[in-house]
């Protein structure tokens, strides 16, 4: 695409018109588009009139790169080089119990691959990273970039917030977005996902994208073209991407809530419990570290990593990064030191049967309604609160058996949680199938 034409002399109107009509805009004009995005000079309502043009013409590849790397050049792009070695970073699309960033960082640290990961925080039904990390007595997610690198040189891991000068652009164009019904165009969501991973600066980047009742894309096709395009994209950017399409029919771990989550993170890393949510972290992990060149296969990988769970180094890690950030470490030791609800109410099965499905998105949203989410940035959540799940999908119930427990404050609406967590748990009279862990496996050949 020409870079020939001064993004100056390009009229909004011009590409309004242009992308209108179902015209490929080029490199100049989807340049000059961000920029008026960040400095103001396109108006809301004209920027608002793209976004539904292009939601509903779509866009090239050569679109959906441009567009991403513009608005990772809105801003500051991290310059990482002073670290050594190989840096990468893990995105999720979003889910419910979805704890994997808390496991697979500090283990891939352990493994000599540094995790320079910028997070955010949980919007509606899906928690945020950094709102985990916060129930962690004293720990800090906002750090200059400075420390930042410091950090991840001296450990080899850190997790922190999104600067506000990283792709600035983002920011205006999800808020017009989220009030124009366009948050599901594929374009779009690779360039919001994308343009920051790129501006953070590391070399190897793996997605998790989630599919199934708990996920932004709920059908397994359009996971797969999500997965698929984003690896494409990320990959023409001159980055290592690679993507898992992991299942969100159910909770991914059996903890929902801040505190909660922390806690059976440090379960995990401490040996004490398996299932999906280790399982998805290991593959996660041993995909950084064969992109990364640390491992062979990922078999290795995963080997590697269930290596440094057995030896307590991945919890010793994890217990040294919230060191680093000004956190109790005891926590790794005493899981009692995290915030705790002040009571609990049980779920109990009314019929006995097999649970036979779970509404994860209503799972999640019942976890918000005890405080531990938000419905705007501005809420304030309770770190203490949540649900715990005692039942997978597939289980046998027997009549009166305990399903869930939630954990309420002061100000949860504790029977609004309840008979939505009652409404999102099934139960047949047939056993079923237990779902499929990992649907898909996208690299940067298949895209």
């Amino acid at each position: 695409m020409t870079n020939s034409t001064s993004t100056k002399n390009i009229r909004p109107a011009d590409i309004l018109r242009k992308k209108r009509f179902g015209g490929e805009l080029n490199e100049s004009e989807i340049r000059a588009f961000v920029r008026g995005v960040v400095d103001g000079s396109f108006a809301d309502y004209q920027i608002s009139a793209l976004l539904m043009a292009i939601c509903i013409h779509g866009m090239s590849d050569r679109e959906t790169l441009a567009l991403t790397l513009a608005m990772a050049h809105s801003g500051d792009m991290l310059d990482l080089r002073r670290i050594p070695g190989v840096k990468a970073d893990k995105h999720s699309s979003g889910g419910v119990g979805d704890t994997t960033s808390l496991i697979l960082v500090p283990l891939v640290a352990c493994c000599g691959v540094r995790m320079a990961k910028m997070s955010g925080r949980g919007l509606g039904f899906t928690g945020g990273t950094l709102d985990k990390l916060e129930a962690i007595p004293g720990m800090r997610v906002e750090m200059d970039i400075a420390s930042f690198e410091r950090q991840v040189t001296d450990i080899g891991c850190a997790i922190i917030g999104q600067t506000a000068e990283l792709a600035p652009a983002d920011k205006v164009l999800y808020a017009l977005r989220d009030v124009t019904e366009t948050v599901d165009c594929l374009p779009l969501i690779v360039s919001s996902i994308l343009s920051k991973k790129i501006a953070a600066g590391c070399d190897v980047v793996v997605l998790d994208v989630k599919t199934g009742s708990g996920a932004i894309m709920p059908t397994l096709e359009d996971s797969k073209k999500l997965a698929r395009t984003m690896v494409r994209i990320g990959n023409l950017s001159g980055k290592r991407f690679s993507a898992l399409i992991t299942d969100m029919d159910q909770p991914l771990g059996n903890y929902i809530g801040n505190a909660l989550e922390v806690e059976e993170a440090i379960d995990v890393l401490a040996g004490r419990t398996g299932g999906d949510l280790r399982d998805v972290s290991l593959q996660l992990g041993a995909r950084i570290l064969t992109g990364a060149g640390a491992a062979a296969t990922v078999e290795q990988g995963v080997e590697m990593l269930a290596a440094k769970i057995d030896s307590g180094e991945g919890l010793r890690k994890f217990a040294e990064m919230i060191r680093a950030q000004g956190g109790d470490p005891r926590v790794t030791e005493d899981t009692s030191l995290l915030p705790k609800a002040k009571s609990t109410v049980e779920l109990r099965a009314g019929e006995p049967g097999y649970l036979s499905a779970i509404r994860t998105a209503d799972v999640g949203s019942a976890a918000r309604l005890l405080g531990a989410g938000r419905e705007r940035k501005s809420d304030v959540i309770d770190p203490a609160v949540g649900i715990v799940m005692h039942k997978r999908v597939g289980d046998r119930v027997r009549r009166n058996e305990l399903l869930a427990t939630l954990h309420v404050g002061e100000r949860s609406d504790r029977i609004g949680a309840y008979n939505l967590l009652q409404r999102a748990l099934k139960i047949g009279p047939d056993p079923v199938s237990r779902p499929t862990l990992i649907h898909d496996v996208i690299e940067a050949e298949d895209a």
